[in-house]
């Protein structure tokens, strides 16, 4: 077998792969849009659930999840830009940094239900926090923390050190480089990393079954240290707990199709920022 038939045969065999996932993920998203689509109404997205969750909306499952993702971004961006820019700016890189990026990629690597009941421990116990909306959105910040900081570091990483060195060559302190010509390069990079990484924390089950979350709470949270109803953890009961699974059947596709749409905004959000960060800042 010569080299060039060998290439066509590993490009149409990636080529094979990559469609038959995406036809994989089409087929999904088909049958949650199918099934999902007939269940959404006003009345389903604006009201309380009723009868156990076999009757109503959804209304206080969707605010629940808007107060903890607000509150891991809360968290989190700061936290993990910063740390990600003093490990790329201004740490002596040598073992002990080394130490630290290993220890930060095996924490991005770690099963979510680990962290839920490392929250469970520390947040919910021995903070005494409770299980609320402070404990499930600092163990969600505790979960995408590590994906943040990586995403950050390599937005970081791209930036040329020609506009580091230029800017300090010039007379600039080192806070003025970053500020003004590392951060405006590698600010899409950063965000999108850092908002696809709370997505992926919006769409959580196991951290806020330990920590946050109730399946049927119809009144709205008034505080931080109040539990809330949130979409995956109210998904999931409806979809493994109740005891008539072909009555609220419409509404598991209704919850599924309101959370994959909430991800795909934040997504979208993450796309667009990076867009015009991009249009704005041109290298």
């Amino acid at each position: 077998m010569t080299s060039k038939v060998k290439d066509r045969f590993v490009f149409w065999l990636m080529c094979g792969i990559s469609y038959f996932i995406v036809l994989i993920v089409a087929y999904i998203v088909f049958d949650i849009l199918y099934n999902g689509l007939p269940a959404i109404n006003w009345e389903f997205l604006t009201t309380a659930p009723r009868s156990g969750g076999a009757e109503g909306g959804i209304f206080p499952a969707i605010v629940g999840t808007f107060y903890l993702v607000l509150g891991t971004i809360v968290v989190t961006l700061p936290l993990g830009m910063a740390t990600a820019i003093y490990l790329t700016e201004y740490a002596k890189q040598g073992k002990f940094t080394k130490i630290i990026r290993l220890a930060i990629v095996t924490l991005a690597g770690v099963p979510s239900i680990v962290f839920g009941l490392f929250g469970l421990g520390l947040f919910v116990i021995f903070l005494k926090f409770g299980a609320s909306i402070l404990a499930g959105s600092l163990t969600l910040a505790c979960m995408t923390l590590p994906i943040i900081i990586v995403a950050s570091e390599e937005a970081l990483r791209a930036v040329p050190k020609h506009l580091r060195e230029g800017s300090l060559a010039l007379g600039a302190t080192k806070w003025q480089t970053i500020y003004k010509n590392v951060l405006p390069y590698s600010i899409p990079g950063m965000l999108t990393g850092s908002i696809l990484g709370i997505s992926r924390a919006a769409g959580e089950t196991a951290p806020i079954l330990f920590t946050a979350a109730a399946f049927f709470l119809p009144e709205l949270p008034r505080s931080i240290f109040d539990q809330v109803m949130a979409l995956p953890y109210h998904l999931y009961v409806l979809a493994t707990q109740h005891p008539d699974m072909e009555l609220v059947r419409p509404l598991q596709y209704g919850t599924a199709l309101v959370l994959v749409t909430l991800i795909l905004s934040v997504n979208l959000v993450a796309i667009f920022l990076r867009i015009h960060f991009r249009r704005k800042y041109k290298w």
